[in-house]
C-alpha cells in the first residue's frame, strides 16, 4: 500500500503531490509548476576574451561589454 499522503503538496498550485525523489532534492513544487517557473527564467552564458565564461541574466550587460556595438 502506498502511503502517498506523507508526499508534499506542491506550494505552488496545491493542488498536486510532489513526488518523494523530488522532494529528496530539495523542489517544492511539482513537476508541471516546477517547469513553468523554469521557463520564466532567461540567462546566457558568453565566453569573455582572454578569461573564462561569464553568466549573464540581464541582456543590456552582455550588449555593453561589445566594444563594436553600433
Amino acid at each position: 500500500m502506498s502511503h502517498h499522503y506523507h508526499n508534499l503538496l506542491c506550494t505552488t498550485c496545491y493542488g498536486e503531490r510532489v513526488p518523494p525523489a523530488r522532494a529528496r532534492l530539495g523542489y517544492r513544487t511539482c513537476l508541471s509548476c516546477g517547469e513553468v517557473a523554469a521557463s520564466k527564467i532567461r540567462h546566457t552564458v558568453a565566453p569573455m576574451n582572454k578569461s573564462n565564461y561569464m553568466l549573464f541574466t540581464d541582456p543590456t550587460l552582455l550588449k555593453q561589454l561589445n566594444p563594436k556595438r553600433t
